[in-house]
């Protein structure tokens, strides 16, 4: 069997694979990732980053966001969601956004991997999952950078944290929280709510 063809044994469709690890089945990696990348078996997708597409019966399909994002910083210690989610809330936000976010603790600024553009934003503490009240805190401590009015949404999360429950919002914005965040949420009192500003 030639060399090539016992790297392509250990390939799986729809993973991401870093060049570190795909060393060890190949005498001459980087001229190996050459010609799978030439005939179109890897797909090139950041630097010593490669992509092994799979086949569906629409064409090619990308890997899992999580998958390229763990590679590319070679861990699984982050959170991945997009902004857009704020817009399932009932704050009042619409505004669409065409890139995820990343918090982690490695890697700081926007990247392109593939196709796909990734904000990455180093963050001391994060949650393991996305939760409700983790996206409202997180809401808050973004609400300069939102297109819409900051006064307006600010009001309307002020009404739905009063429907949420408390303590673990209170908690979330304990851990989570910039300093508005906190000082809003420290105030919800069963359905009443003193806006911060």
């Amino acid at each position: 069997m030639s060399a090539l063809k016992e790297l392509k044994r250990h390939l799986k469709p729809g993973q991401v694979y870093r060049r570190a690890d795909l060393a060890q089945w190949s005498n001459a990696v980087d001229r190996h990732l050459k010609q799978l990348v030439k005939e179109g078996t890897l797909q090139k997708v950041s630097q010593g980053v490669y992509a092994y597409l799979k086949k569906t019966s629409f064409g090619k399909a990308a890997p899992e966001d999580y998958k390229l994002v763990e590679a590319f910083l070679k861990t699984d210690d982050f959170l991945l969601f997009s902004s857009n989610a704020y817009n399932a809330l009932g704050v009042g936000t619409t505004q669409l956004y065409n890139e995820q976010v990343v918090y982690n603790r490695k890697r700081h600024g926007k990247f392109r991997l593939g196709n796909r553009t990734f904000n990455f934003q180093m963050k001391p503490y994060f949650p393991k999952e996305v939760s409700k009240e983790f996206l409202l805190v997180d809401l808050v401590n973004n609400v300069n950078k939102l297109a819409e009015d900051q006064d307006v949404v600010l009001e309307r999360v002020s009404h739905v944290a009063a429907n949420m429950d408390t303590s673990s919002l209170k908690k979330e914005a304990q851990l989570y929280g910039g300093v508005r965040a906190r000082k809003l949420f420290a105030s919800i009192d069963n359905k009443t709510v003193t806006h911060a500003a």
